[in-house]
């Protein structure tokens, strides 16, 4: 068993090369080899986003509160609020943000394969995220 306690990891900023607006990441989990997991509490400010990115693995979003968006390659933007879930299916293009004037946090799920989680691509422009 591992405790981690509350408060003993630190929460970061996003890095501005994947995500646009402030966006502040708390790890939850990262689990030692062989267990693949990783979980991230991220809290994204009204407008803010991530880039569009796809999972090796795919991804699992549970959104703790606020309203959001998100989107897949090709296909509408869709609302989210707080006690949705969402799932992008392994190498499925999305991105996934708060909305135009509402903050938007969640736990981000994904595995890690050959220790990658995420496969970062262009930015959402403001035309595409619909503002």
């Amino acid at each position: 068993m591992k405790l981690i306690p509350c408060g003993s990891v630190p929460t970061r900023m996003a890095p501005d090369a994947y995500f646009t607006g402030r966006v502040l990441q708390t790890p939850i989990v990262e689990a030692d080899p062989p267990a693949r997991v990783r979980a991230l509490l991220v809290a994204f400010e009204p407008g803010a986003r991530t880039a569009w990115h796809t999972h090796p693995l795919g991804q699992t979003l549970y959104i703790v509160s606020g309203a959001g968006r998100v989107q897949s390659w090709g296909g509408p933007i869709q609302e989210v609020r707080a006690g949705d879930t969402v799932f992008f299916a392994a190498g499925e293009k999305h991105w996934h943000g708060a909305g135009p004037t509402t903050a938007m946090s969640h736990i981000a799920v994904q595995e890690a394969q050959d220790g990658i989680t995420a496969d970062w691509l262009e930015k959402v422009s403001d035309e595409q995220y619909g503002s």
